[in-house]
């Protein structure tokens, strides 16, 4: 083994279906470059799979750029693993410890059943986007940038909402399962906007109701989700969502 390559066990949940009991499955890889992405190490080691007739371990990837939100797994305990603000797919091999042992499950969470191994089924997430998700505008050429003046304050709020990925690591995080910090990010970086205001009170109530009608559970302010978020995302948008939902539901 040279300074550049450490040898690892990988304990891995396996999972044909949400239908099936699941269990972990220990692998053995050497010589693994510490240079390489979680993901690439993934690549490696079904490799090896393939070549002794096993079947590959099921992973969701997309971009490998950190910035689709596709590729999520809990490393050790911890959703995207060990490094702060890093997705999986940015997640590097040296990040660990030569003969380290590596527990890789998937999301945990009634909002995101199983498909296969650790692929989870996010589509919940669609629906939480579809049932509010939007802003109306009217057709025609596109509108003078300084047309419609924006707070500064507003703005940049807005903008570091709008950089959530959702690729589910706040729910995995929290001990509820919540889907709260999604969803006040969701909320926060449309409503925060004049071009949002229209649909504000209506949004709200419709994408928080349809979490629930997900199956995620209730935020109890463990702190987990921003911890955990890759991007960042702050938990004061959770204090956003739920001021203006009140005000969406109970002030008429």
């Amino acid at each position: 083994m040279s300074n550049n390559t450490i040898s690892i066990t990988l304990k891995i949940w396996r999972q044909r279906s949400d239908k099936d009991k699941g269990q972990f499955e220990v692998y053995k890889l050497k010589d693994v470059d510490i240079n390489s992405s979680f993901l690439e190490m993934l690549d490696v080691l079904n490799e090896q799979l393939t070549k002794e007739g096993k079947e590959p371990v099921a992973f969701d990837h997309d971009c490998r750029e950190g910035i689709c939100g596709a590729c999520g797994a809990v490393v050790n305990g911890k959703p995207h693993g060990p490094l702060k603000a890093t997705t999986l797919c940015q997640l590097h091999m040296r990040s660990f410890l030569d003969g380290e042992t590596i527990t890789l499950e998937p999301w945990r969470s009634k909002g995101f059943p199983v498909v296969k191994d650790l692929i989870v089924d996010r589509s919940s997430f669609d629906r939480v986007i579809a049932s509010g998700g939007f802003i109306s505008v009217k057709t025609g050429s596109a509108p003078d940038a300084n047309a419609t003046p924006i707070a500064k304050d507003d703005s940049e709020l807005a903008f570091d909402a709008a950089a959530c990925i959702g690729c589910g690591a706040c729910v995995a995080a929290c001990p509820n399962a919540s889907a709260m910090l999604f969803v006040a990010a969701k909320v926060s970086h449309l409503g925060l906007l004049a071009q949002g205001k229209i649909e504000s009170k209506a949004r709200v109530v419709n994408m928080v109701e349809q979490m629930d009608k997900e199956g995620f559970g209730n935020c109890s302010n463990e702190y987990e989700c921003e911890a955990a978020c890759p991007k960042e995302i702050s938990v004061s948008n959770i204090a956003r969502m739920n001021k203006e939902y009140r005000k969406a539901k109970f002030s008429g």
